[in-house]
């Protein structure tokens, strides 16, 4: 029987050809992948392990810093201990109270007055407080040890033109335009020679000035000089200049180079209201009896401060049960003033005491035989009562020859701004222009 069937072969080698073919072809293909899959695997690994955080312990580690600024203001009770006791020892404190005694006695903070304590990482790093508004004392930390300064405080100074009209009192004027009630006073206190703020303002009655603004990490901070000011009253116009006489201080002169500063004030009282005049004859009001008034009688606020008309020396600061805390100043040879019914004395008020005009020497109050919050101001010339408004007297010393015409040059822009009510553009004003305070006599 033919048959054309051929079984393999029955031996270990032997494989059909077409087998061998695809062995051929499937051992070609592992071939060229297995070098792509291991640099695949290769190329994956990298980027994982890029990716992986890697920590090296020798390595130091970087602390978070964390700066603390704290603004406040002095509150009652507060003390250098009390503010700082947090972050300083006893002994810090103790021996930065020695080492300031010097420059800023620590016990001489005062309320209302702004500080700023600065700490880093819960350390102390500094303090600062403001004296007043042109110096402030700073304590800063170096190393194991502190630092202590006082320095003039860092204003950016703009110079301004303002102008009002007057149509109840200075005060409302001023508050009109937009500005502060610490202008109001200021303009009182450079015309106090020759205008009562108290009895010589009238509707109608206006004023400009040429002065600086402050401001401060760009927020306004007051008022600097006031470099020219006009105040029309009842039709007469007083003019004053800021000027600098050679080595004198910076002071206030008109146009003429006369000085606005004369031997007394209009009033020992900014802004308050006439309650009773100089008279020979009046009705008291507790005694019931016509008795002669020498005095000038201001109605005022309890605390309302009072003001030396003049320069002088406290010759009693006392008590009696008619005057009540009273205060009597000899101001020269021929000139007495008389305070009366304050409620209390200012700082070193005493007999002995030398005082300058326009310094605070009591506050207003109703002591002794008053009935009602009020200071009775009273002047005698060579030892008999006199009218203050009937005074005249002498005004301190002009610019000097030598300095007339530098003074004629410098306030001649003033002059036209004034006259010609132009608009001052804004100016910034360089730390040398803004060394110089006018002396008013005022304190």
């Amino acid at each position: 029987m033919d048959c054309d069937f051929n079984p393999p072969k029955n031996t270990a080698t032997g494989r059909p050809a077409k087998g061998r073919k695809l062995s051929g072809i499937l051992l070609l293909v592992a071939v060229l992948l297995v070098p792509v899959l291991l640099l695949s695997r290769q190329t994956v690994s990298t980027i994982e392990a890029r990716t992986e955080p890697t920590h090296d312990p020798a390595s130091p580690t970087i602390p978070d810093i964390h700066k603390e600024i704290i603004d406040g203001t002095i509150s009652a009770g507060d003390s250098i201990t009390t503010l700082l006791g947090e972050h300083l020892s006893q002994l810090d404190i103790h021996n930065l109270d020695l080492k300031s005694r010097d420059i800023f006695p620590l016990s001489k903070i005062c309320v209302g007055q702004p500080y700023k304590l600065t700490t880093l990482n819960g350390a102390f790093e500094s303090f600062e407080y403001d004296i007043n508004s042109d110096e402030q004392f700073i304590i800063r930390r170096e190393e194991d040890d502190f630092a202590v300064s006082r320095v003039p405080i860092d204003y950016v100074v703009h110079t301004e033109k303002i102008r009002g009209t007057i149509t109840s009192s200075l005060f409302e004027a001023v508050a009109d335009i937009g500005e502060g009630a610490d202008l109001a006073v200021a303009l009182s206190d450079i015309f106090a020679w020759d205008v009562d703020f108290i009895r010589d303002i009238r509707e109608g009655d206006s004023f400009q000035a040429v002065l600086e603004k402050r401001f401060r990490d760009g927020k306004p901070a007051g008022y600097g000089r006031i470099l020219a000011a006009e105040f029309i009253n009842q039709g007469d116009r007083y003019q004053a200049f800021l000027f600098q006489d050679g080595n004198q201080n910076p002071s206030y002169y008109d146009a003429e180079g006369k000085s606005v500063r004369k031997a007394f004030l209009k009033a020992p009282l900014s802004f308050t209201r006439i309650s009773s005049g100089f008279t020979t004859r009046r009705l008291h009001p507790i005694t019931k009896t016509y008795k002669a008034h020498p005095a000038i009688d201001y109605a005022a606020p309890i605390g309302t401060p009072i003001k030396s008309v003049g320069d002088g020396t406290v010759v009693q600061a006392t008590y009696n049960k008619y005057n009540g805390n009273f205060v009597r100043i000899r101001h020269n040879s021929t000139y007495e003033t008389l305070y009366n019914h304050m409620s209390k004395f200012g700082r070193g008020i005493r007999s002995g005491k030398k005082v300058t005009q326009g310094q605070i020497i009591g506050y207003v109050g109703s002591t002794g035989l008053s009935t009602g919050p009020h200071l009775d101001f009273r002047m005698y010339k060579n030892g008999s009562p006199v009218n203050p408004y009937k005074i005249k007297t002498p005004a301190s010393a002009p610019v000097s020859t030598a300095n007339m015409e530098s003074f004629r040059l410098a306030i001649a822009p003033k002059l036209a701004l004034f006259e010609n009510r132009e608009v001052l553009q804004a100016r910034t004003v360089q730390p040398s222009e803004a060394e110089a305070s006018p002396d008013t006599g005022k304190n």
